[in-house]
């Protein structure tokens, strides 16, 4: 594997939680993709050395700090995510972009669904059906955060 420069990795992320503090219309609030499960798991596939449960719990940590919401929630969540992408792996690596992008999209639906057990478990409002469509603009967005972070990891941006 082709080394980068580390900072990449904690520049997406940075990126991935300022991205969702990013204040939007009400109308589209429902529509914000959940950026650091997707970050996240673009680095759980290309670079699993450095990144891996531990990681994600951690990331989950911060994420619940910077959000402001109940701490540990979106810990439990991406090592959830971080644990299934490193199961199949190896699959997913060589999966054409499209089927990277539905798979990714079952991954956020299923987060939907541990973060509604959860809500539901404490006794706090359900999110309302809207907020699924977040899966879906999430799944959309795979593609382009993948070529990016790609052409990041890779030197693309040296080249010219």
């Amino acid at each position: 594997m082709r080394a980068y420069p580390r900072w990449i990795l904690y520049a997406s992320l940075a990126a991935a939680l300022l991205l969702g503090l990013l204040p939007l219309p009400l109308a589209l609030q429902t529509l914000r993709p959940f950026w650091v499960a997707l970050v996240l798991a673009y680095w759980l596939i290309e670079d699993p050395d450095r990144v891996g449960l531990g990681f994600a719990f951690l990331l989950g940590l911060v994420a619940d700090i910077v959000d402001g919401g109940l701490l540990g929630e979106q810990a439990l969540r991406l090592v959830i995510l971080a644990f299934i992408v490193q199961r199949f792996r190896a699959r997913l690596r060589f999966f054409p972009l499209s089927q990277q992008a539905l798979t990714l999209g079952a991954l956020l639906v299923n987060d939907r669904i541990v973060s509604a057990g959860l809500h539901a478990a404490l006794g706090e409002p359900v999110l309302p059906m809207a907020y699924w469509a977040a899966t879906i603009v999430g799944m959309l967005l795979w593609p382009l955060v993948f070529l990016l972070l790609d052409g990041l990891r890779l030197g693309a941006w040296r080249r010219r």
